[in-house]
């Protein structure tokens, strides 16, 4: 009966089709509006990495001065300073261990028809590149031997290598960088998570990919600056070799454990780090030390902020605003078949047969409704997309989205003719035969 009845759905659009084009329009603008709005919340507040994201884990430490110490309160600036972060990667703990910082370096082209222009890069230690699950076009990371003695290497991005050498192989090619002819060991295929889960703090958090790799110890041999955020709590005297000494925190540091079950080990390892460095006169605030894995880290510095939050639940009460203006058009138009609900329940058709007829054709005004919503979202998130890169990028529906246009618009439609429908089997045969 259900294909009988979807048919039947079907055909009553053609009736009245003023009032059922009004139904479709009002529900699939509803619809545009909520699942467009869903859709930038779920690439903003997504997994980045689900296949290891509750192995990947940020530590915090408060190193600030007691003085301006409230407990349970949260740190400025959850960075590292360079010493914590070189004691950390010292430490071998877990499988793999990161820091790094940003940088913006000035690039001087292989190619006579290029000038020189800034790049935007990042400089981290070799284990970035597996323990973020960075996909290699050509070459691979420097070695270990490069790291130690802080050589100059380079690992350029798919866009700046494409920019740079055409679709030629770089690897082994040299070019200028910070002043300094620097070798080429490898390209990073399309790689540009959305947020930059890796590097949210000082930066970009939703921008392109990074132009070049260099390593840590080749940016601090250099005295190259950060390109983000430094917080100095306390004094420091000038010069590089005084800010790798100092209390000042500008290292992000990423560890990663074999399994989720060792955060507790990890846990354990930076209490104790922190509690021998206490002894040196060091973390005086005798703060919590925490670790953060990628979706706690995300939540911690607040990715998804209270405003797209709010825009979301303004979409959806927009939705139900729809809904109850299509309530209204689902009760005009069954109203006016009254008479043929008479005839039906006279021949023997029960309120439950009604019922699930026009449940299904409101159900069948649903799926139109989505069909029209789709289109609508697409134009939305186009729109929305032009008001920069970063947001564009955003602006895009995966397959997830696309379904959940459809089953948010039938359900709604569904939802909004239960009152219509409790009504038109309510329709007394006796009355209506009698009217005729």
């Amino acid at each position: 009966m259900f294909a009988y009845y979807f048919k039947l759905g079907v055909r009553s659009l053609r009736r009245n089709r003023f009032l059922t084009a009004l139904m479709v329009l009002t529900l699939a603008v509803g619809v545009a509006a909520s699942v467009s709005t869903l859709t930038i919340l779920h690439v903003m507040s997504g997994d980045p990495i689900p296949q290891k994201s509750s192995r990947l884990l940020v530590p915090e430490v408060d190193n600030g001065p007691p003085e301006t110490y409230s407990p349970g309160t949260e740190q400025d600036d959850p960075q590292l300073t360079y010493q914590d972060a070189l004691n950390l990667l010292k430490s071998g703990q877990g499988v793999r261990r990161t820091a790094m910082f940003g940088l913006h370096a000035p690039m001087e082209p292989p190619r006579k028809d290029l000038p020189a222009f800034s790049a935007y890069g990042m400089a981290p230690t070799r284990d970035f590149f597996a323990m973020f699950d960075v996909p290699f076009l050509h070459g691979q990371a420097w070695t270990e031997q490069d790291e130690a003695r802080g050589a100059d290497v380079v690992v350029l991005g798919r866009e700046m290598a494409d920019k740079l050498y055409g679709s030629a192989n770089p690897v082994g090619q040299r070019l200028m960088l910070m002043g300094f002819p620097f070798t080429v060991v490898g390209v990073v295929d399309h790689w540009n998570p959305r947020p930059r889960y890796y590097k949210l703090i000082g930066g970009d958090n939703f921008g392109g990919a990074e132009d070049f790799y260099v390593p840590l110890s080749t940016a601090v041999r250099h005295e190259r600056n950060q390109s983000g955020s430094m917080n100095c709590s306390m004094r420091r005297e000038p010069g590089y070799a005084a800010l790798l000494t100092s209390e000042c925190t500008w290292m992000q540091f990423w560890f990663e454990t074999a399994s989720s079950g060792d955060r507790a080990e990890l846990q354990e390892y930076l209490d104790n780090y922190i509690a021998d460095q206490r002894k040196l006169g060091r973390f005086k605030r005798n703060a919590p030390n925490k670790l953060y894995d990628v979706m706690e880290w995300m939540d911690r510095l607040k990715i998804v902020d209270n405003d797209t939050k709010l825009s979301a639940w303004l979409a959806f009460g927009f939705l139900a605003l729809c809904l109850v203006n299509t309530i209204g058009l689902l009760l005009a138009k069954f109203s006016v078949r009254a008479s043929e609900i008479g005839v039906r329940r006279a021949l023997g058709a029960s309120r439950a047969e009604i019922f699930r007829q026009f449940l299904i054709e409101t159900g069948v005004v649903g799926l139109a409704g989505g069909v029209l919503g789709l289109v609508l979202s697409f134009g939305a998130l186009a729109l929305i997309g032009m008001q920069g890169s970063n947001i564009a990028a955003m602006a895009h529906m995966d397959w997830q989205m696309l379904g959940l246009t459809f089953v948010l618009s039938v359900a709604a439609a569904v939802l909004a003719g239960l009152l219509p429908t409790w009504r038109a089997c309510q329709v007394t045969p006796a009355i209506q035969l009698k009217s005729q």
